[in-house]
Parts: structure tokens; C-alpha cells; sequence
């Protein structure tokens, strides 16, 4: 059924633009709507335009940490009632976790299909988050899979699960597979070019200052305007000692949220003599932070917000 991209997006767009969607079931792989959730246009576009194409390429969702890149994937597939099985990498994650394995029930070997299996035969989107951090040669061996073709499950007596109409799979990473040059993320590795050429890259940066203020608006809208937009504009400015390296640490808009919130959480530390911003500040980043840094961003604050 089709379903119009302005009413269940909010976005600014023509009523006529529309796109496919499925009923509503209880289907529980169905992401839950975050009805506050704010859909940036230039993403969605992406991920609409990628979803619409087909099944012959993957989706391949690259950017810094937080900064909504398996949100966007969820919540788009919570409007269009898409069930989504996730999975998040890591270096020792083999095929067998993804496609199924043999367990024992009740004194008998049976076979138990993976999520990815799962994902085939229902046609759900399948999202593998943090995809960097698995083995290149595990990655490669989903070549196939990415671009549409049959999984054979030799275990289970040759079983050929052919994609299911509505079968997508999709990719998140805090690199785009080419390695981490940073040093931030550890753990990531290079992947296979032949892998990587199987899907359509979209860079997922932090969202703008007007943005991030809706996101907070939404998420804190006890907080006065004008403390919303002290914390946006701070943030923004870690960002730039960070990009600089001049601090090791930085907001992503997921740590920004919980500091809005810790903010009014810690109202009441002020009657005690004590900062709420910067006591909140410390729990949402600051303690995460080496010493010298930790006090650049309490100097900063007071500057920012004064006492």
C-alpha cells in the first residue's frame, strides 16, 4: 500500500509523493515509532530513493558515532511497517550466528535459522550495525547475499532460501570500510573492496544547529528555548577543538540529548551551590574525557553559560 512521504514523515514535501509501505500487523520485528523523532529530509531521501530501487544493491549507512545512522534505518521501517531483525558486528562474529546452527531440543539435533536466514524468507530488512568491526573475509562471504541472490544452507541438507519479496539488507559502520585513521574507533577494520562494492555509501553526519534544536525541543521541551540553544551552540563548538584535535572527546547529538536531560535532572543541584549544567555536563561527556580536556570543557561551559 502506499503511504504519503509528507504525512508520515513530517517533512516539507508534496502531498502526491508517496511510497510503498506494508498494513500494520503485530508483527513484533515491527520497530516501535518514536513519535518524536525528527526525520532529516537529505537522509531520508537517500534511504527512500535506495528502498525504492530494488534489492540488487545493499544500503551502507557511514558516520560518527550517534549520529542517527541506525535510527533513521528503524525508524523509516516503523512507518512503513517494515520488521527489521538487527544484529551488531563485532570481530568475532561468524556465519553460522547469521544464517543458523544446529542446537539440541529435547535430545534431538535441530536445525535453527539465523536472523539473516529469517530476514530471507520473510522479507524483512535485515541490519548488520557496526559492520566494520567483523572480519573482512566473514563480510565477503555475504557477497551474494547483499546483491540479491539465494543462500544455500549446506546443513541443512542444501536448503536454498531465495530472497523473499521485501528482503533488504543494510549496513551501518562508523567508517566507510576503508580503516580508521582517527584512532577513535577501535576495533574497526578494512573490509574487502569487492564487499563494499555491493552498496550504495550515504554519509550520515550530525544533524545542523537548526536541527539539533528540534531534536532537543522534542526531547526536553521543559527546558527553556534559550537553554536549548546554549546547548546546541556548545556542542558545536567541542566539535570544532575536536576536528582541530585540541580534545579527545565530542558530542555526538545522542550524548546532547542525555545532557538536556541530565540538565533537568540537576535543577535542583543549584540551590546546593552547584552548576547543574557542568554536573551534568561531567555525567553525560566530561568524565569520559582525560583531565586537561575535562577542564577545557568546564572553561568552556562557564564562558558559555556563565555560573
Amino acid at each position: 500500500m502506499k503511504y504519503s512521504i509528507k504525512d508520515i514523515f513530517n517533512i516539507p514535501v508534496k502531498e502526491s509523493l508517496c511510497v510503498e509501505g506494508r498494513p500494520q500487523t503485530d508483527n513484533p520485528f515491527i520497530p516501535e515509532v518514536d513519535s518524536d523523532y525528527v526525520f532529516r529530509k537529505e537522509i531520508l531521501s537517500d534511504v527512500l530513493s535506495w528502498y525504492m530501487m530494488g534489492a540488487n544493491d545493499g544500503l551502507y549507512l557511514t558516520g560518527p558515532t550517534g549520529s542517527g545512522k541506525s535510527s533513521i534505518v528503524l525508524q523509516t521501517a516503523a512507518r512503513l511497517n517494515i520488521p527489521v531483525m538487527v544484529v551488531t558486528g563485532h570481530s568475532r562474529l561468524e556465519t553460522p550466528e547469521l544464517v543458523g546452527h544446529h542446537v539440541i531440543v529435547n535430545n534431538s539435533m535441530e536445525y535453527v535459522y539465523g536472523p539473516l536466514a529469517m530476514a530471507m524468507k520473510e522479507g524483512h530488512w535485515f541490519l548488520l550495525d557496526e559492520i566494520d568491526l567483523l572480519d573482512p573475509a566473514t563480510a565477503a562471504g555475504l557477497n551474494g547475499i547483499v546483491e540479491g541472490r539465494p543462500l544455500t544452507i549446506p546443513e541443512k541438507g542444501g536448503e536454498v532460501i531465495k530472497p523473499a519479496p521485501g528482503f533488504r539488507f543494510i549496513a551501518t559502520a562508523n567508517t566507510a570500510g576503508s580503516g580508521d585513521r582517527s584512532g577513535l574507533y577501535q576495533g574497526t577494520l578494512r573490509q574487502n573492496g569487492a564487499f563494499l562494492d555491493r552498496f550504495w555509501m550515504v554519509e550520515v553526519d550530525y544533524p545542523d544547529e537548526v536541527q539539533e534544536r528540534q531534536i532537543l525541543a522534542k526531547a526536553m521541551p521543559s527546558l527553556a528555548d534559550t537553554v536549548r540553544e546554549a546547548l546546541v551552540s556548545y556542542a558545536n563548538e567541542i566539535r570544532k577543538l575536536f576536528i582541530k584535535g585540541e580534545i579527545e572527546v565530542t558530542f555526538s547529538t545522542r550524548t546532547l540529548v542525555r545532557w538536556a536531560k541530565l540538565v533537568y535532572l540537576f535543577r535542583p543541584a543549584s540551590a546546593e551551590g552547584k552548576n547543574p549544567i557542568i554536573h551534568a555536563l561531567d555525567r553525560a561527556l566530561g568524565y569520559r574525557a582525560e583531565p586537561e580536556s575535562r577542564e577545557a570543557l568546564h572553561e568552556l561551559a562557564q564562558r558559555v553559560f556563565g555560573g
